[in-house]
Order: C-alpha cells, then structure tokens, then sequence
C-alpha cells in the first residue's frame, strides 16, 4: 500500500548524465514531507526489427509501465538533447500514452522538465520545449525554475527558467556543475511542493 505521495522521474539516458540529473531531481522533489520518488526510464529504439530490449534492464531504473503515470501526483521528464529535440526512445513511449489522453489521467497534474546536450548552445531550450507539447496536451501544469533560484542567474553552465539543464561537453566526460545540481534540487522540490498543493 502506497502511504507518501509519488514524484514520477521518467527520462531516459544513454551515456549517464540525464540519469544523474533524474537522481538529483529525485532527491529534491524527497526533500518535501510525504514525497517519494519513483525513478523509470524508457527503452532505446531501434531500426532493426530483430533487436529487442531485455523486459528488465540490466542495470539503473525500471522500465515505466502506464501505471506509474497513473499513480504519480507529479512528473519530472528528462531526455538527452538530439538536434535540439528529446531523443526518439521517450517520444516513442509518449506516443504510446492516447489511453490515458483519453481518460484524462493527467490533467491538472504538474510536470517539470529537464536535459543534457553537448554543447551550451546545442539546444537545451528547444528540447525542454519539444518535452513540454505532449504534456500539455494531456493537460499537465507546467512548472519552470524562476530567476528567485540565484543559480539561475549565476550559472556558466546548465540551467533555464524552462528546466533543469546540463553541458555535458562533446565528448560527455563533463561532470555536473554545482549550479547545475542545485538547480536540479531546486527543481524537484519546487515540483513535489506544487504538486501536493494541487493534490490537496
């Protein structure tokens, strides 16, 4: 039986570092009384018809089911940058979610969103952007970082009033920044307290 309110943080991740900026997100969004976070993830896409994803992953968090949607009181999604658009592993699942569209599972619930690109300017706001329309149309609350997060203003790195971001360098060997964590911290807890005040 489920006692404390559940954050869902889905994102998806291939070399690490939205993985960590999920756990981070996670661990803010914990700071509130009665939260918890429930991690998931999505399964890669691929062109070949034979490649399947094993049903559990190997190693990091579940695979997110319909249901985690369903029981959530907020979302925090997360996706790597790819040409200044979320990659096609979390579109694909999104494209998956007409059920819930149609019974209005999420409506007025707040969601909050977050990324890694290579580069400062590789797209970090398109992508937090491209994230926001499915779940808007599914009725979600929007929930940005304001400029009330000093890091906001500071920051040489990651980091917009749309969302948590990361600079992970071309190369993805860039570690998060202090900022940047901060910020993703901020994030999950700005979510989970709205998100228990509109459960209320």
């Amino acid at each position: 039986m489920i006692t404390d309110k559940e954050i869902l943080v889905l994102y998806y991740s291939q070399h690490g570092a939205t993985r960590q900026m999920a756990q981070l997100i996670a661990r803010g969004a914990e700071q509130a009384a009665g939260v918890r976070a429930r991690l998931r993830t999505v399964p890669k896409v691929s062109t070949v018809c034979e490649t399947t994803e094993p049903g559990i992953p190997d190693s990091g968090a579940p695979y997110v089911e319909l249901r985690d949607l369903e029981e959530c009181i907020g979302l925090a999604l997360g996706s790597p940058t790819r040409f200044g658009n979320m990659a096609s592993a979390m579109k694909y699942f999104w494209d998956g979610t007409g059920g819930l569209w149609m019974k209005h599972t999420l409506v007025g619930k707040p969601a909050v969103l977050f990324t890694s690109t290579g580069t400062m300017h590789g797209g970090q706001e398109s992508t937090l952007l491209s994230m926001m329309l499915p779940l808007l149309h599914h009725g979600m609350v929007i929930v940005g970082l304001p400029y009330s997060e000093a890091e906001l203003s500071a920051t040489q790195s990651g980091g917009t009033p749309y969302g948590a971001s990361h600079v992970a360098s071309l190369t993805n060997d860039r570690p998060i920044s202090e900022a940047e964590k901060k910020l993703c911290l901020a994030l999950g807890r700005r979510l989970a307290e709205t998100a228990l005040k509109l459960a209320a």
